[in-house]
């Protein structure tokens, strides 16, 4: 007979001024990439050759910072440098 294994222990919760930072980053990561990928496009950019090399990265790499759906540690960072590698002005970021 085995014994059943102890649960996990739960997670930390966030506070509430963590969760809103989270969210405006996560917000500005999505404008931009939306801003990044209008301009791909404005340019007849589209294929990953042509995206990687616009972006100065490998076309994997630069297709999956622009669509993946979990963001990653330094991907803001990398997107505002892309932005501004483009040319693209600060994306306009509204509070409600």
């Amino acid at each position: 007979m085995t014994l059943p294994a102890d649960p996990p222990p739960p997670k930390p919760k966030l506070t509430a001024e963590v969760r809103r930072a989270h969210e405006a980053e996560r917000l500005k990561i999505i404008r931009l990439r939306i801003l990044i990928g209008r301009v791909l496009s404005e340019r007849d950019l589209t294929t990953p050759t042509t995206i990687g090399a616009a972006l100065d990265m490998p076309p994997g790499e630069a297709l999956a910072l622009l669509s993946r759906k979990q963001r990653r540690v330094g991907d803001l960072a990398l997107l505002e440098a892309v932005a501004s590698r483009l040319g693209i002005p600060d994306a306009p970021v509204s509070t409600r």
